[in-house]
């Protein structure tokens, strides 16, 4: 990146202090950028009974073995094994407007667990032939039961893996993003799995030709009447005197244990990663001077 400093006179030991005092505080703003990419070719998927669509093992040509979650898609929930993954699979299920895909219930919530097992053999087809990862190794713990990392993922075929899933309709473009490899910003990838989002709503693909168009606006509305109803809760409900969480490492569901942080807003707080005072947080969108106060007391910083 070319920084053009600006034209100063040195005539006087202040103005050279203030060159110094700048020049001082890009260097230290340059230590908390976001870590750039690693390129790793010649991967392959390692198969495993709880991997799903979004989530997955996988091993590097030096033998290296962690769990990908990949940035921007979201696949449904199919391993379901306590309340966190009941609520996902829930928001999920109304996210794509087929919460009453069936009469029964629990059919219902088989068939939608069903798609969540579409991506998963999706991926594992997609990913037969040796691909490419590219990752800054960012914790994705999520739930916290397994160790992940953040990673895009280029296929055999040169494609992107989420941008796949989501045009096939096994996804939503939802969840952590950042710059990718080949230089777009946050923005410009997620707008682009917008966009193909769009696409496969158009042409009914994956999931979409499950939607239940009529009833899928009230689903939408419920599923926020509930994340403010669970924010309003969390709020009135803070961590223990002393307790805290560290920005810079948590996985998503412990910071959703800070005071009105929603799943939005602990996906904001991990793209904006790392923060070298709790006043940066000011910089996530969606949290003002009053959220910082409230959450504030339960932070800790570690230099990551």
């Amino acid at each position: 990146m070319l920084i053009r400093l600006p034209l100063l006179s040195f005539s006087t030991p202040a103005k050279i202090c203030r060159l110094v005092l700048f020049v001082t505080m890009l260097l230290s703003s340059s230590v908390w950028a976001a870590k750039p990419l690693t390129k790793i070719e010649g991967c392959i998927l390692i198969p495993t009974e709880w991997a799903d669509g979004d989530s997955f093992l996988v091993r590097t040509p030096d033998r290296e073995e962690f769990t990908v979650r990949l940035y921007g898609a979201d696949c449904i929930e199919w391993h379901v094994t306590d309340a966190t993954d009941e609520r996902r699979l829930r928001a999920q299920r109304r996210y794509f407007g087929i919460t009453a895909i069936d009469p029964e219930a629990r059919r219902a919530i088989e068939l939608a667990k069903g798609f969540g097992e579409a991506a998963a053999k999706h991926v594992k087809s997609e990913l037969s032939q040796p691909f490419t990862i590219y990752t800054a190794f960012s914790n994705a713990l999520g739930d916290g039961k397994h160790k992940r990392v953040y990673a895009f993922i280029e296929t055999s075929k040169g494609t992107d893996l989420a941008s796949d899933l989501v045009l096939a309709g096994l996804a939503r473009a939802f969840g952590v993003s950042r710059q990718t490899h080949d230089g777009r910003s946050k923005d410009e990838y997620r707008a682009h799995l917008d966009d193909l989002e769009l696409q496969s709503v158009s042409a009914r693909r994956g999931i979409w030709s499950k939607t239940n168009w009529s009833t899928l606006p009230e689903e939408r509305r419920a599923q926020r009447a509930e994340d403010e109803e669970l924010a309003i809760a969390l709020g009135d409900a803070p961590l223990a005197v002393g307790q805290t969480i560290d920005p810079n490492a948590a996985a998503r569901d412990e910071l959703m244990l800070l005071p009105g942080i929603g799943e939005g807003l602990a996906n904001r707080i991990i793209e904006h990663r790392p923060y070298a005072t709790p006043a940066d947080l000011l910089n996530v969108p969606g949290i003002g001077p009053a959220t910082l106060a409230k959450i504030r007391p339960h932070l800790r910083l570690s230099n990551r």
